[in-house]
């Protein structure tokens, strides 16, 4: 975005106040600073600094404990870029302003391969040198929540005043209740430029998932994806409600996921998964087989969190096996059906909860391995894959930190320094949560046992 652009648009928005400047941490939280809006320039021009670090501080946003990026370094400063995206106008809080979204280089003008943002570059890149480009469309779940409580419970309908006790899958009229928050996630859709296609009720009560069209620049998608759940959060805010990404905010509903589409194209445009046929093609199936062959070790971005794992269970509508199949949802990897020239794979396995910079990541960079080693993969399933003997993703959090800590492929798709990283915040917050007894452990065992 040229400052001249910048100029433009702040004449043509004189109500902007200030301007958040924000980064996005390995756990998907935008983190930075807010400047006053006569200061917007320098912030485009590259005039903000920041922690290296910001981008790999706990889920609380506390550093991680003896990491190299704050004591070996000093904690150093980096330079935080624009990514070129428009500013973005934030509409729903009580006075307006914008957003300028960023990424980190090194002092010595290198990428900081550590920011999520530059990892999935770093991977698009490699594709831009085989001469393919992907294109990438999610789908992301939601819960509204009344939140006058310490724990989440299902919203108010704004219509009857009553509250939703039952699992509306394409409930219309549950869309229709609350049409007023969806209109305003529209707008504000609009506002920043993502490109917000359907919206359906899904299986929990208050929950909501909106599709994001498919674009053919994954930094977009994965943008795109970022600032789609701060603002859900933001709107639901305005309108009374809570939104939440968890991946299983209720033991007994349905959990919420982040499902990414993609096709690659040729230098001609041409859908290079696309044979003619509904089988695929083999450079398809190649992308397939490194999907399969990543997709434990890389287990750990697609379910970062404690609370991941209770999605990730059978019978859950969560996938639970590395397996792949033809228009089969219980599958990891699906390959859905319609016409052979939108061939494409959807990946099933990431929640809500996941960062999507490091979500499209893992799954670009893994079908892309596919694809550099010409892997062959195992026959598709048929059927229900929690009935059949398939290899296990990590059943828990310790086990996915340790697979992606020893993950063989992972130093072929990420930094060395991103994975430490990752591995670190992650084993840090476990070890807090380790050290927490929960109310029903006290309820279950406090005068039992």
């Amino acid at each position: 975005m040229p400052v001249q652009d910048v100029k433009n648009w702040l004449k043509s928005h004189p109500d902007i106040e200030s301007v958040f400047a924000c980064v996005c941490d390995l756990n998907g939280t935008l983190r930075g600073k807010r400047v006053p809006v006569d200061q917007a320039e320098k912030v485009i021009e590259g005039g903000i600094r920041m922690p290296l670090s910001v981008v790999s501080v706990d889920i609380w946003g506390e550093d991680i404990e003896d990491s190299a990026l704050v004591f070996e370094t000093g904690d150093s400063d980096g330079i935080c870029e624009h990514t070129g995206r428009d500013l973005l106008p934030i509409t729903w809080t009580d006075r307006p302003a914008a957003m300028a979204m960023l990424w980190m280089r090194k002092e010595d003008g290198t990428p900081f391969l550590s920011d999520p943002r530059r990892a999935l570059n770093a991977v698009v890149e490699r594709y831009a040198a085989r001469g393919l480009t992907p294109v990438v469309a999610t789908e992301l779940e939601f819960y509204l929540c009344d939140p006058s409580g310490d724990q989440p419970r299902a919203p108010h309908s704004p219509v009857t005043g009553k509250r939703l006790d039952s699992d509306g899958v394409l409930s219309l009229d549950e869309l229709q209740h609350f049409d007023a928050f969806l209109n305003d996630v529209y707008a504000a859709c609009a506002d920043q430029g993502i490109p917000a296609d359907a919206a359906i009720s899904e299986n929990g009560a208050g929950q909501f998932e909106i599709n994001l069209l498919h674009v053919n620049d994954p930094l977009k998608a994965a943008d795109d994806a970022v600032l789609f759940k701060r603002l859900v959060r933001g709107v639901a805010r305005k309108h009374g409600f809570a939104a939440t990404f968890m991946a299983k905010p209720y033991g007994a509903r349905a959990g919420s996921g982040f499902h990414v589409h993609f096709s690659l194209l040729d230098e001609n445009g041409n859908n290079v998964f696309d044979n003619g046929g509904e089988e695929g093609s083999q450079t398809m199936l190649s992308a397939v087989a490194g999907l399969l062959a990543t997709m434990q070790q890389n287990s750990l971005t697609f379910a970062p969190h404690e609370n991941s794992y209770r999605r990730l269970m059978p019978g859950a509508h969560a996938p639970t096996g590395v397996a792949w199949g033809y228009e089969n949802r219980t599958a990891a990897i699906r390959i859905p059906g319609g016409s052979h020239k939108a061939r494409r794979i959807e990946h099933r396995v990431a929640g809500a909860d996941a960062n999507p910079y490091l979500v499209l990541t893992s799954i670009l960079g893994g079908a892309l391995l596919g694809i550099e080693r010409d892997m062959q993969p195992a026959a598709p399933i048929t059927g229900d894959a929690y009935r059949q003997k398939l290899t296990h993703l990590p059943l828990d959090w310790a086990s996915a930190i340790e697979a992606f800590a020893e993950g063989p492929h992972v130093p072929d798709i990420f930094s060395a320094q991103l994975q430490t990283l990752l591995v670190e915040c992650k084993a840090q917050e476990l070890q807090r949560f380790a050290r927490h007894v929960t109310d029903f452990e006290y309820h279950s065992y406090l005068e039992i046992v």
